[in-house]
């Protein structure tokens, strides 16, 4: 079976010289389809790095990365930009929606830009929010929505695609204990059916969802633990 993410030597090296910070000082990661992986780290570990070489959304300084078979390191910003939009699902700690459109509205943007058909669209929008468990807020404007509900409605968002992986970044750090509870159930179950969970994360509450935590400091890779695994 071929890793979602495969990651060999990363660096990333920011500025040059006497005042060039090391990020990432080579770190080797595989992520197995079906994966539900905490990335943990205090502020400056290089985790945050670390999610923007995952992501596409920046290059590394040297290493190899593989995002579900392509190699992310030859490919050019467009390029880039097609394998990002493809095959991660962001969900970020603010939720990203557009204020006056309706939850299914902003569930189908992503199909839009795909160029699916309304029909199409509508489909696979109400499927991905039935998936989240708000079927029944479908036509609701996120003011209309609870905290927890709205970062509900971003996951929909991210799974319309049929990404290769969920990549989480703090996603209940706005969010109340309720709240939070609804998510990390939803990303409990989305594993459950399958799904390629990454979170990056600093809460401990968040990690014990996941099936597999990294912890990241100095830019490196210092433990990589199973659940339950002291």
């Amino acid at each position: 079976m071929r890793p979602v993410i495969a990651v060999s030597g990363l660096r990333k090296t920011y500025g040059s010289g006497d005042t060039a910070v090391h990020a990432l000082r080579g770190v080797d990661l595989d992520v197995m389809p079906g994966e539900y992986v905490a990335i943990m780290g205090a502020s400056g570990s290089g985790k945050s790095t670390l999610l923007n070489m995952l992501g596409c959304l920046d290059v590394p300084t040297a290493g190899e990365y593989e995002l579900d078979g392509f190699p992310v390191s030859e490919l050019n910003e467009r390029q880039l930009s097609l394998l990002r939009n493809r095959k991660i699902g962001f969900i970020f700690q603010s939720f990203n929606l557009v204020p006056r459109t309706s939850a299914l509205s902003n569930v189908e943007l992503p199909l839009i830009y795909a160029g699916l058909r309304r029909a199409a669209r509508r489909e696979r929008a109400l499927a991905a929010l039935e998936m989240v468990g708000l079927s029944d807020r479908a036509k609701h404007l996120p003011s209309e929505l609870s905290g927890g509900q709205q970062q509900r409605v971003a996951v929909a968002r991210a799974l319309v695609t049929g990404p290769a992986m969920l990549l989480a970044d703090e996603p209940t750090g706005n969010l109340d204990r309720a709240s939070t509870a609804e998510v990390l159930g939803v990303f409990d179950r989305l594993n459950a059916l399958g799904r390629t969970v990454v979170v990056i994360t600093h809460e401990d509450e968040v990690a014990a969802h996941a099936h597999r935590v990294i912890r990241v400091s100095d830019g490196v890779i210092v433990s990589d633990l199973l659940a339950g695994v002291a």
